[in-house]
């Protein structure tokens, strides 16, 4: 069965300050154990901020590492859940119902994207 990455991208400036609330975990924990059983979620965790993180660039032969946070990045990946699932539609549902637990106020887009050799 393939293998699908859903990369969650998120707004880090307009997240709320103190993270998702409790209801919101709640919900994400009940779907989550959901999938578990499903035998649809094989992985999944948040990243923490990028002014936490760094980057490694490679060009022209040479690597530059350059620390967060990175001002000029509006959207970023603030997690990642790893599903199989029998086909792309049905990743795709997965992921929109991750996507309906969140609060009107959070701005979340996922990106599903098949693992090479899935």
């Amino acid at each position: 069965m393939p293998r699908y990455l859903s990369l969650i991208r998120i707004e880090e400036n307009d997240a709320p300050a103190g993270g998702p609330s409790p209801e919101l975990v709640q919900r994400m924990e009940k779907l989550m154990e959901e999938m578990t059983k499903a035998g649809v979620l094989l992985d999944t965790a948040g990243l923490t901020p990028t002014s936490e993180g760094s980057r490694v660039h490679y060009e022209g032969g040479r690597l530059s590492v350059t620390d967060g946070p990175f001002t000029e990045t509006k959207e970023v990946v603030g997690g990642y859940a790893l599903l199989q699932a029998k086909d792309k539609a049905e990743a795709i549902e997965w992921t929109k119902r991750f996507l309906k637990v969140h609060e009107e106020h959070w701005t979340v887009t996922c990106e599903v994207r098949e693992v090479m050799g899935g």
